[in-house]
């Protein structure tokens, strides 16, 4: 979201590293760099960034429909002589942080909303999501999250 510019900052960067070979080669360069595994996800060295890294088509528990790299699943940012940085699609991310679903991740998604409303089709949204979630074992909480997000919409004042 920080790349987006939606956000100022961020407390850790989010990688989703489709090919998990290439996630197996960059914790070996992360561990050479100093890094250490902070959390089951997470690289640190020192006290600076949290880099969370996610092997395959997941994004923390969230299983994606498809790789991040397809077309349209992905806004290229930048690519460099060997790496590809891409920014994850609007519908991927807000389905993401409704499956994990803390406050901040509520924000996020309603900040998210609000700045990109316009390129946003709800119906693709509302299929994607209920796909999404059809094969999380957490559907239920999946589903009522989803709906408190389209009232906090409601609420304000985006006709949902």
């Amino acid at each position: 979201m920080t790349l987006m510019t939606i956000k100022e900052s961020t407390k850790d960067i989010d990688l989703i590293i489709p090919e998990e070979s290439e996630c197996r080669y960059l914790v070996r360069k992360l561990k050479d760099l100093g890094y250490k595994q902070v959390t089951q996800y997470g690289w640190q060295k020192d006290e600076g960034f949290i880099f969370d890294l996610y092997p395959g088509n997941y994004i923390y528990t969230t299983g994606l429909l498809e790789s991040p790299l397809k077309a349209r699943n992905n806004l290229k940012y930048k690519e460099f002589s060997s790496i590809y940085l891409g920014i994850l699609n609007i519908y991927d991310l807000i389905i993401s942080k409704i499956f994990r679903y803390t406050s901040a991740d509520m924000e996020d998604c309603k900040a998210l909303f609000k700045t990109k409303y316009k390129q946003i089709n709800i119906q693709k949204l509302k299929k994607r999501f209920f796909e999404t979630s059809s094969y999380d074992i957490s559907d239920d909480k999946n589903r009522k999250n989803f709906k408190h997000f389209l009232k906090t919409l409601n609420k304000e004042g985006f006709k949902i």
